[in-house]
């Protein structure tokens, strides 16, 4: 009874792992194929999960999409979500100093899964987005918190992952990758020269928790040629500036040693108030 419970437990999970947004609708039969499964096996399934909220049927096609109560679980974590509740204020006024579209992401197996958006203007709750999900190889996101994994742990992500070239610029070397990953770790944040999506760049940094650990990462998204020409190091000083605010919120402040390579020019107060002891320079862990 047990083994047959977590097997129904696991195969409703596969089922809601299929929706996607190129697969915003799937019927009995789809789902069948997709998971090898009988039909009426899926149909008890789908049945029960309809019923509690996290599928719903389309009167006019019959088919399946996911329920409201999967709208308002992602609700709930997304506002409870550590990271975005100390992130949002520096990530909302660097995005309206910069008029640029901020991100905040974790780190989630092979990729990085973007929590949070900040746009310089109030946005419909439902507007476009990049994406939920991106590479960590070829997006600033993704390499602020490459570059700062343990070796062992870039390793392991390199050998379970192939190099695929989205754009022309897609770095697809693991050596030129691994330099690239040096470089950020050197200078304290990364870049993606329009190596995801052609027409646009970003700039990221690492965000780090009260422990020392990666919390996760921020990047600015923009044009390439303002992301990356004369104003760059400007906008990649407010970008490194606002996620050692976001990591000071997390907890991470009291540290001399910070790994943003070289010493770090500007402080910056964790809470309001915050006394003169606190205004330690940053620097990269030797």
């Amino acid at each position: 009874m047990y083994d047959n419970t977590i097997q129904s437990i696991r195969r409703a999970l596969s089922i809601l792992a299929l929706f996607s947004f190129d697969r915003p609708r799937l019927g009995i039969s789809e789902i069948s194929r997709a998971l090898n499964l009988a039909k009426g096996t899926v149909q008890g399934l789908v049945r029960t999960m309809t019923s509690e909220g996290f599928l719903q049927q389309d009167p006019q096609t019959r088919k399946y999409e996911l329920g409201f109560k999967i709208y308002e679980l992602g609700v709930i974590l997304a506002g409870t979500l550590e990271i975005n509740q100390k992130a949002v204020n520096p990530a909302q006024q660097l995005a309206r100093s910069t008029q640029r579209l901020v991100r905040v992401g974790i780190l989630d197996k092979n990729s990085v899964l973007v929590t949070m958006d900040a746009t310089p203007e109030p946005q419909p709750f439902l507007s476009p987005q990049l994406g939920p999900r991106a590479p960590l190889y070829c997006t600033a996101m993704g390499r602020a918190i490459l570059a700062f994994l343990e070796q062992h742990e870039i390793d392991a992500y390199l050998r379970g992952i192939q190099l695929l070239p989205y754009t022309l610029n897609t770095i697809t070397e693991e050596e030129r990758l691994l330099q690239e990953l040096e470089e950020t770790r050197k200078r304290g944040y990364s870049i993606n020269r329009e190596e995801h999506l052609l027409g646009r760049a970003a700039i990221g940094a690492p965000i780090f928790g009260r422990t020392g650990s990666l919390a996760g990462s921020m990047c600015i998204v923009g044009d390439p040629s303002l992301l990356l020409g004369k104003q760059m190091q400007r906008i990649a000083k407010e970008v490194v500036k606002t996620s050692v605010e976001i990591s000071q919120l997390m907890g991470f402040f009291h540290r001399p040693l910070y790994p943003f390579g070289k010493k770090i020019s500007f402080q910056v107060h964790s809470q309001k108030g915050r006394e003169e002891n606190d205004k330690e320079p940053f620097m990269r862990k030797p």
